[in-house]
């Protein structure tokens, strides 16, 4: 692809998706780096992204002060406010007319292949209308499911979390024993709910099966398998994404529960309601309640905690956000028409990464799945394999002890 100059006008920065810990991290990456250009000639926040773009619905980015932006870049969820939109060719047509009449010639949008769907399709309208547009793609999503990309910006910190989580939930199983099941994020990919185990260091702690959409997933041998663990440990604790499906690809929650309820982009609504792990529980209760008279099942839904939790939050997720907008202004800047950044890492025992432009209709639409080395055989845990890859996006965790237990002699 030809490199072209440097065009003259406005940037348009947007935020789309589910908010994270990190994506200010972003906008920030990309306001600091277009500052410093002669060819921009202002820097404009879309409020809700695609649908501020609709409304002409702008803030001024660069008035901002450098002491707001970093604090901003800080701060969890989408300072620009976000949308789960996209576009039909008549709003394109109005968001071009819109680009026009501002002089956007720099495009912007951060988020998730849906999000990369939408640039896109700006983009072809823009070459169509033979409006001259750089416009480009910033990687986001805790779902850490976009082609191309090692991983993305947001899932560390996510990833973070549910680690956490689960470290704290298995100190509370072990206090008091019983059959807990957490629902985790995750639709089509289980990389959320696999960093469930990157707090394991002892042979006994939880979670002790994870169920993730990359496996059918069979009632029955779910709850034999619970049924093993809880004979052997006494308790149990259990990842489970949202997501999961049986082997012809139909949503447990929709099999068992016959929900109709639908999101923004026809999915069937997962996220926000308790109902998959209120569902697993009862089957769990009705199965083994006979064997096991006094069991103890509780579920949790982690639901919108796992994005934008405060205080937990990955170091290098924060960095390598920053760097995936100030990269995605270089691109632009340096001639290139269009495209999506991508982080590649280092081969060697030191984590280190570097980024690299790939065209927007590599990452558009499509997404990718936990790899088959990450999952064991028997589709109900996570391997070392993605501890390996996981832990450094990640970073430290906190370390727990628990008391030796030396046993006091009885008398009498």
């Amino acid at each position: 692809m030809a490199i072209e100059k440097p065009l003259k006008g406005v940037a348009v920065i947007g935020q789309s998706g589910g908010p994270t810990c990190v994506i200010n991290q972003s906008v920030v990456g990309a306001v600091t780096e277009l500052r410093k250009s002669r060819h921009v000639t202002g820097i404009y926040g879309a409020r809700h992204g695609v649908a501020g773009m609709l409304k002409q619905d702008f803030i001024n980015l660069a008035k901002e002060d450098l002491k707001t932006l970093r604090a901003v870049a800080e701060t969890p969820s989408a300072a620009l406010g976000s949308v789960r939109k996209k576009p039909t060719p008549d709003e394109c047509r109005q968001v071009f007319e819109n680009f026009r009449r501002h002089n956007v010639r720099y495009f912007f949008y951060i988020g998730g292949n849906d999000t990369a769907e939408t640039a896109h399709i700006v983009n072809e309208m823009a070459k169509r209308e033979a409006y001259d547009l750089r416009a480009f793609h910033i990687p986001k999503t805790i779902d850490n499911d976009l082609l191309v990309t090692d991983h993305c910006p947001g899932f560390g910190s996510a990833a973070k979390f549910v680690a956490q989580a689960f470290m704290g939930d298995d100190l509370d199983n072990r206090s008091l024993n019983g059959i807990k099941i957490n629902i985790v994020m995750g639709r089509h990919a289980g990389f959320l709910t696999a960093a469930s185990v990157l707090g394991r260091t002892r042979k006994d702690d939880g979670p002790h099966l994870v169920y993730v959409p990359e496996r059918p997933f069979d009632m029955d041998k779910f709850i034999a398998d619970v049924d093993a663990v809880y004979t052997k440990l006494g308790r149990c604790l259990v990842a489970v994404s949202e997501g999961v499906a049986d082997e012809k690809g139909e949503s447990i929650l929709h099999k068992f529960a016959k929900s109709d309820e639908v999101d923004a982009h026809g999915n069937i609504q997962l996220s926000g309601t308790g109902a998959l792990g209120d569902l697993l529980a009862s089957f769990v209760k009705k199965g083994l309640g006979s064997t096991h008279p006094s069991l103890r099942v509780r579920a949790d839904t982690f639901g919108y905690l796992q994005r934008c939790f405060p205080g937990v939050v990955s170091k290098v997720d924060q960095k390598e956000a920053f760097e995936a907008g100030r990269m995605a202004v270089k691109y632009a800047l340096g001639g290139d028409p269009d495209g999506s950044v991508a982080i590649e890492r280092a081969k060697g025992a030191k984590y280190a990464v570097s980024y690299f432009r790939t065209p927007l209709s590599s990452v558009a639409k499509e997404t990718t799945h936990l790899s088959d080395a990450f999952i064991n055989a028997a589709g109900n845990d996570i391997t070392k394999a993605f501890v390996k890859y996981a832990l450094p996006l990640v970073g430290d965790l906190p370390k727990t002890v628990l008391l030796k237990g030396y046993k006091v002699a009885k008398k009498g």
